[in-house]
């Protein structure tokens, strides 16, 4: 590996770091610094380890805060989606996979910005049934295709009005299950070597750095404005997915 492909990777094992602590729209410069450089889809099995490492360093982090029910609720409909993910990983181009996954995270912030506008509408709409297993379908699909559904996820337990700290025990539960899962799935599809995995371990400590700093961070921040900041970076994720940049 070169010096610069090493320094994208740093790069990005901090930031998946700090995205697990709780601001997963910053998971999306991960996403494209390793796409830029690795491919699309090779990106995927670079990041996956990383991701993994920092789910079991996030999970004992909170572990007192949520519970595993809300978890069980969204997996069986993410199945559905990481199912047709992997069907799509074998069809659709790189272009296609990004404009996938950019309107369904757009889909989820105009869920967020509905919540505001038209709350009785909103709330009617979240307790049913379908919506969830839309979410959790579309988390599916984004977390397969681009290791890109925190941000839904993180909208989703939003818009069920869950406190912040709760949200990242549910999350902590939720993807390190299903990035688990993945494992064995991202090999089958070739999506990972013995120097990718080799690398992983050596960024190691960055991606413990930025768990770290994360959290810290994350109890500092006020519930509205830790609202916001998934909002705003969720959009900015969607629309710079949709413009293939």
């Amino acid at each position: 590996m070169t010096s610069e492909l090493a320094i994208v990777l740093a790069i990005s094992a901090f930031f998946i770091g700090v995205s697990k602590a709780g601001f997963s729209g910053l998971s999306l410069i991960s996403v494209f610094l390793l796409a830029e450089n690795f491919g699309a889809k090779q990106s995927l099995g670079v990041a996956l380890p990383m991701l993994i490492m920092a789910d079991l360093l996030v999970y004992p982090a909170y572990r007192k805060y949520g519970s595993w029910g809300p978890v069980w609720k969204f997996l069986w409909p993410a199945l559905i989606g990481i199912g047709f993910a992997i069907w799509g990983l074998k069809a659709f181009s790189n272009e296609t996979v990004r404009t996938v996954i950019g309107v369904i995270i757009l889909s989820m912030v105009g869920m967020q910005l509905l919540r505001k506008w038209a709350p009785v509408f909103f709330e009617k709409m979240v307790h049913s049934h379908s919506f969830g297993i839309a979410a959790g379908v579309s988390g599916g699909v984004a977390t397969m295709m681009a290791n890109a559904a925190g941000p839904i996820m993180q909208l989703y337990l939003l818009s069920r009005r869950m406190p912040k700290m709760d949200l990242m025990g549910v999350g902590a539960r939720f993807f390190l299950l299903v990035n688990l899962l993945k494992l064995p799935l991202s090999a089958g599809l070739s999506l990972m070597s013995w120097e990718s995995l080799k690398w992983n371990f050596i960024m190691f400590p960055l991606v413990a750095l930025g768990v770290v700093l994360g959290k810290k961070l994350l109890v500092k921040v006020p519930q509205r404005a830790f609202e916001a900041i998934v909002v705003v970076f969720a959009l900015i994720a969607g629309l710079r997915l949709l413009s293939g940049s």
